[in-house]
């Protein structure tokens, strides 16, 4: 019961860069023919210089707000406050009645998440932080189980505007089922369990 009290709480932020245009793998870009097909134009193999930072909350049940960093803006401690103030504070009242009462346990791992003025907004907000190494993607959800399917979604896709790949990202985690996010929340205890084995070693799968 207290495990799935836990899982039920438990929030999880993070950030990645989605280009343009990222190239599809050898794998994708395999296909059958015959003699007669015609030949598939292929893009250049370098993602292009367009790109948009997404950053995005979600728990077990799944997003719960995603935020795109306007072009020429930089993610700091002020502009990361902000929207855990205006954005995911008020999804969470919106989407998980009940959360912000029970108490809000946040994984994150956003780069300016340890700065003074973060921390005193976390306080503010009365969420509880769950500790755990900077930068450890094998404990972050997002890096070990989302950004991975979600960009493999989005290879060979050729996109002209950031609009194009804003509409592209919100689609294809608006498809996702919830059980998809449920697995990668139950997936992180697994984690832990490893890492504790293993004395705080970095943890593959």
């Amino acid at each position: 019961m207290k495990v799935k009290l836990f899982l039920t709480r438990r929030v999880t932020g993070d950030e990645t860069w989605v280009h343009h245009f990222a190239p599809e793998s050898k794998r994708q870009s395999m296909e059958w023919k015959h003699p007669g097909s015609p030949v598939k134009k292929k893009f250049k193999s370098q993602p292009s210089a367009g790109k948009v930072l997404l950053t995005i909350f979600w728990d077990s049940q799944g997003v719960i707000p995603e935020h795109y960093l306007e072009r020429g803006a930089t993610v700091n401690s002020v502009r990361y406050s902000e929207m855990l103030s205006t954005e995911l504070k008020p999804a969470i009242q919106t989407k998980r009645r009940g959360l912000l009462s029970s108490g809000v346990l946040l994984l994150h791992d956003v780069r300016p998440h340890t700065a003074i003025h973060t921390l005193q907004t976390l306080v503010k907000l009365g969420f509880t932080v769950l500790e755990h190494p900077a930068y450890s993607p094998n404990l972050a959800p997002s890096d070990y189980y989302l950004f991975g399917p979600l960009k493999v979604a989005l290879r060979g896709h050729q996109f002209t505007s950031d609009k194009g790949v804003k509409k592209a990202v919100h689609e294809w985690l608006a498809a996702q089922s919830k059980t998809f996010f449920s697995e990668g929340i139950q997936k992180l205890l697994e984690h832990w369990n490893k890492c504790i084995a293993k004395h705080g070693d970095y943890v593959e799968k």
